[in-house]
Parts: structure tokens; sequence; C-alpha cells
């Protein structure tokens, strides 16, 4: 796909009037977090530093399936420093790292920020290994936007499929994942019609999954286990705006992040705001003479119900008339004043066209976790149903779905033959790693 690079991943906008930009260029981050915390120097070298002893470790194994044992035991043999690396920090948060070599309170809000942006959690909450991909793939590769938009992944992945033989049925809701003597065989949908097939892989939450796709004897117990180390982070309240180009300065950022005055309203809903403008990379999204601005901020689908057409339809306004003054406040004078189009989405709008248990954005810790020694991995205890995406190991983000998506690929291409596998070495692995998640 044809890319557009971004200098600047995102601009952060703090309290106390703190503003870091972070640039592509990792030396040009360092020099200008170090320029805000110079008495912190050393510790912010120690703790990014050991961000990237992860991610090089990450990025020197051939990614596969981490529920295969002959993958593994290959990787291990070829890499053992890098296995025993990403090994030591999986039961590790960022936040605890942070804590080992820096003690300012203001840069430790910060790395929670950082963390935040990832996972919609603290850092004490994130664990190490997520954190590491995203704070190092930022400038390893950069963020490339695609011309035309983001839509364009998700276009060129189905060509991709197609291309390869697959069918895609759209409008095609699955109702239900159909079980046959503890094995899944098929799916059914709304419209009645039924599909039979050797292996099903869910790309739904595992609430989803395991709550209306599957429902009473079919949810096994390790799920239920599921639900009590994680819970379901918020969805978000998001606002999409055309607006007249001279509002916003020459040199302005594609991406940023907005909290003004308290680090205490970093978690809350409507407290932290994200936005991004596509038209500062690629101004053929809009009309000439217009930007296009996503604004979104956390927010509880408990906060719309009960409401009536009416009443929903004026909070929303309400709602969105407040997170776009204060970024009329803090970044963009007139903002209001030169808006042309806007539309708002509320979690309900999340859940209505994502399909996702409340509109969530994923998983997140019950409380403070072991790393990622919880998280599930792509097999169920139901035969030939698998999980993919946020919901699994690794969990949120872009990069960590990805990866989500790579190792499950392996997982069944080994159990439908395509790749070696060993049943002896299977049972003890998935025993193991089934024991491990106990330990979260």
């Amino acid at each position: 796909m044809q890319v557009i690079p971004d200098p600047t991943t995102v601009h952060y906008h703090l309290p106390n009037n703190l503003s870091v930009l972070v640039h592509r260029e990792y030396s040009e981050f360092i020099a200008e977090l170090t320029g805000k915390f110079p008495h912190e120097k050393e510790g912010i070298l120690k703790f990014y530093g050991e961000c990237w002893k992860i991610f090089n470790a990450l990025n020197s194994l051939e990614l596969k399936s981490l529920e295969e044992p002959i993958y593994l035991l290959g990787q291990f043999f070829q890499k053992p420093l890098e296995c025993l690396t990403l090994a030591y920090y999986l039961p590790q948060n960022a936040g605890d790292i942070a804590r080992k070599y820096i003690q300012d309170p203001q840069l430790l809000s910060f790395i929670d920020a950082e963390c935040f942006i990832v996972s919609t959690v603290k850092a004490l909450q994130t664990p190490m290994i997520n954190a590491s991909m995203v704070m190092c793939d930022r400038h390893y590769g950069g963020i490339n936007y695609p011309v035309g938009g983001v839509g364009g992944i998700a276009k060129s992945l189905a060509k991709g499929l197609v291309d390869q033989g697959s069918e895609i049925l759209y409008k095609a809701n699955v109702t239900s994942i159909i079980v046959d003597q503890g094995r899944a065989v098929g799916v059914r949908l709304s419209d009645g019609r039924e599909f039979f097939a050797k292996t099903i892989i869910s790309n739904a939450t595992r609430w989803n999954t395991f709550g209306t796709l599957l429902k009473g004897d079919d949810v096994p117990k390790e799920e239920e286990n599921f639900q009590k180390v994680y819970v379901k982070a918020p969805s978000f309240l998001s606002i999409h705006m055309g607006v007249k180009a001279e509002v916003l300065p020459p040199d302005t950022d594609c991406h940023h992040f907005v909290l003004e005055d308290d680090w205490t309203r970093l978690e809350e809903p409507y407290g932290s705001i994200f936005l991004s403008i596509p038209t500062v990379l690629d101004p053929s999204l809009a009309p000439e003479g217009r930007h296009i601005l996503h604004i979104f901020t956390t927010s509880s689908i408990e906060d719309w119900e009960g409401l009536s057409r009416k009443d929903y339809e004026a909070k929303k306004e309400i709602v969105a008339d407040e997170i776009i003054g204060r970024l009329e406040d803090k970044l963009f004078p007139g903002l209001k004043s030169s808006i042309v189009f806007k539309e708002v989405g509320t979690p309900k709008t999340h859940r209505r066209y994502l399909a996702r248990d409340k509109g969530t954005y994923g998983p997140i810790p019950r409380r403070t976790p072991k790393g990622l020694l919880g998280m599930p991995f792509n097999t169920t205890a139901i035969e030939g149903l698998y999980c993919v995406g946020d919901s699994c190991f690794p969990g949120q983000g872009v990069i960590a779905v990805s990866f989500s998506g790579v190792m499950c690929a392996h997982r069944v291409a080994a159990d439908i033959g395509l790749e070696k596998k060993s049943p002896v070495l299977d049972a003890a692995l998935l025993r193991l790693l089934g024991w491990l998640r106990t330990l979260a």
C-alpha cells in the first residue's frame, strides 16, 4: 500500500503545561523528554532501554504460535537468550519497571499516559511486553498512514483473502456457534443459514463468544476463570467533524492526546481526549479548504442507557459540545465556529456496529496483573474452536491483535496438518500454559 510517514506519533498536551512530542526518530524523542526532565535522564534511558531490550528480543524471533511446542523448542535452541528475556518479562508490568529507575511523579504520570494510549489503564496495570511493543515499534518502523485512509487496510486484507481463494460473506450476522458432542462444527446466522467446517475461529470478544455465541453448558470452566481476572474496558464517545482548514495552525500534528489540568482524570470517563487529524498527512481525504477531526474519549455504556431518543440525542450534543470546547480552549481557538459537519457516536454506536459487548475496547485486568500471565491464547476448551483478537494473548492494540492473528493461523495450520505438530508435546504445553494462567 502507498503510505505517508508521520513525523510525530503523538503530541501530548498534559497538566502543568507539559507538552511532549513523540518524534518518529527515537533520538529526537529522547532528547525532547530528557530536555523536560533533565534530572531523570539516566532513568529515562534505562526504562526505554528495557523496552528496546524486549522489542529487540521479539523482533529477532520468527513470531508464530506460543501454543505450538515444536516451534517454541526450535526458537529456544536458536535464540535462547531472547526467549529467556521474554520469559523474564512475561509476568511484569511497565509501572513496576518504570519505578525502578524513575522517581519524578510527573514523569511517572507521563509513563502512565504512554501506557493509557496502549491499554486504557495506567502503567502499573499494563504488561511490560505490550508497552514495549508499541513504544519501540513507533520508532523502529514509524507510523505510516495509508493514502486514502485507514479503511484501505481492511480492503487490502479482504482483497488478499479473495485472491487466495477465500470467500467473504457480508451482511452475514453470526448468532450462534453450533456445538456437537463437545466440538465446534459450524455457525448459525440470523437469517437461519448454517455453515459447517472443521475449524471455527471467533474474532468476537470472549464475552461475546462465550456469552452470546455460546451459552449454558457449552461455556467451558476456563472462560469463567478469564472473567474473574479481566473486566471489560470502557467504550468511547467518538466525534467525527469536518472543519474549515484555517482554524488549524500550519504546523499542526496529526495525533494529539489532551489531559489539561489534573492527572487524576487520566482514566476517568471523558477525562482524556484523543484527537486524530488525518488530513494533516493526506489532504485528499477532505474537500479543499477543509480538515477532518476524529475526537474520542472513554465513555461507559451505562451513561447512555435508559434515555428516550430525544434525551439521547440531546445528551450527545451536550457532551460533544463540552469536549469540543476543551479542545478550543487548549489547542484551536475558534474551533466551534469552524465546524461544517459533525457526527457523534456513543458506546451504543460501538456496540451496534462492532458487535462488541457494551461497545468495550477490550479486556483490562480486574486488579494489578502478573504481566500477560492471565491472558488466554488462541485455543479454547472446545475442540475445533479458536479465539483471536484483543481478548487473547498478547492483548489490546493493533500490533498485539495482528500478532494474535499470526499465532492463531499457525496453531490452526498445525492442527489441520499444514504444519508439523506433536500431540504429546501439545498436550503437555497446553497443560503448562493453563497452569500458568491460574497463577495470574
